[in-house]
């Protein structure tokens, strides 16, 4: 089944869908704090996207473009897309929300970065991603994982 991936408005009505998520404890994928910091109504600037079903928001993520001026990861330095915080309300788990939300980052073209949480790794794979040459320095702890567009590599 498709799904339309919506760009979110930065504003009130957001702010309340946000706060399904968070009341189902998975508090280190909240965008509620990212969103209430950068309140402003209707900001087309928003890096949030979702997916509703029906009026109810059940899948989200943002999205942020990096500037080859600032990568870390590709050689020679590229523009990429990082994705954070992609998270489904658990009773749409497993239906293709998250899928969606992926594909829609990966029709911009470009590689995407991200740092998969606890037991999402197998999702990860299924969606292509694979882990980078870990450096110290530059990964900070973090275990990024990357999904290169065809003629991308690290």
């Amino acid at each position: 089944m498709a799904y339309k991936v919506e760009k979110l408005k930065v504003n009130y009505k957001t702010l309340e869908e946000f706060k399904r998520f968070k009341e189902y404890g998975l508090q280190e994928l909240s965008m509620f704090e990212d969103l209430e910091a950068n309140i402003i109504e209707n900001d087309s600037a928003s890096p949030f996207y979702g997916i509703y079903f029906g009026s109810l928001l059940v899948a989200r993520m943002s999205l942020y473009k990096v500037d080859a001026k600032f990568d870390r990861y590709f050689d020679p330095p590229e523009d990429y897309l990082e994705l954070w915080k992609l998270e489904v309300l658990p009773d749409y788990q497993g239906k293709g929300y998250g899928h969606a939300l992926v594909d829609f980052a990966k029709s911009y073209g470009l590689p995407i970065k991200t740092n998969p949480r606890v037991k999402s790794q197998e999702f990860w794979a299924k969606m292509g991603f694979t882990s980078v040459h870990y450096d110290m320095e530059r990964d900070l702890g973090e275990n990024p994982i990357i999904w290169y567009p065809s003629g991308a590599t690290e």
